[in-house]
């Protein structure tokens, strides 16, 4: 059994205001693989990710991981292998201090004090945050709470990180640093972004959702090297591939 597989079959999804937001969506995620969901705003990325640990419900078709249908019975365990940070860190930090945040979810899983202050340091030590632990999340920087967001993810120890818009709002520096740390971890990672040129850099395959289906899936430089699909998408290519509007030149 692989707890890193990820299978979404037939997937739809309407909300009670008769919105549309899926359609039949189907794909397959593997141990290790970085993959990029990606789309114009309205294509339906936020919707699909909530689905994966079950902050959504399907209206139609199912999500598997590993083995298990994510269903009421499995979702306690689902939650503990699919870690997911929000596009908003303020949606995840909620607490009087960073130690706080980071330790709420070992403790709620039911792990020892020893062993919660061990993966408080251990994840925040692997985000570079460390020394914030102490602070208020409300006297942060935007990328140091994405940082600690992430932190608290990381401290429940998660086979699959599932991250939304990771680097919107950040600075270049912070989203330098945050591309550096992404680019660290080995757990398999499912990305949805604006930021084509991360997801070039970060993410060796792409899904391409357009009104809620599923327009495109493959290796990420040959989506972006498809033309026809990225305008009939509402796409435009990483700006490390486009050509320079002075001299033509990339």
């Amino acid at each position: 059994m692989s707890h890193h597989l990820v299978e979404v079959r037939n997937l739809g999804h309407v909300y009670p205001d008769s919105t549309v937001a899926l359609r039949d969506v189907s794909f397959r995620i593997h141990h290790g693989e970085s993959v990029a969901i990606i789309g114009a705003n309205g294509a339906g990325k936020s919707t699909l990710l909530m689905h994966l640990n079950g902050y959504l419900s399907a209206t139609t078709g199912e999500v598997r991981i590993g083995d298990f249908p994510l269903t009421r019975t499995t979702l306690p365990e689902i939650r503990r292998t699919v870690g997911m940070v929000f596009q908003d860190p303020d949606d995840q930090l909620f607490m009087p201090t960073v130690h706080d945040d980071v330790a709420f979810g070992p403790l709620n899983l039911g792990f020892p004090p020893a062993e919660v202050e061990q993966r408080v340091r251990d994840a925040l030590e692997r985000v570079g945050a460390g020394h914030l632990q102490r602070k208020a999340p409300y006297h942060l920087s935007g990328g140091e709470k994405k940082r600690v967001a992430i932190a608290t993810v990381l401290s429940m120890a998660p086979d699959i990180l599932v991250l939304d818009e990771p680097t919107s709002g950040l600075d270049p520096c912070a989203r330098r640093q945050l591309m550096g740390l992404l680019g660290e971890f080995r757990h398999t990672k499912i990305v949805t972004s604006h930021d084509l040129d991360m997801v070039l850099d970060l993410c060796e395959r792409t899904i391409v959702l357009h009104q809620g289906e599923v327009k495109a899936d493959g290796p990420t430089r040959e989506i972006f090297r498809d033309e026809s699909l990225l305008a009939a998408c509402r796409l435009e290519k990483p700006l490390s591939m486009q050509g320079c509007p002075v001299c033509g030149r990339r």
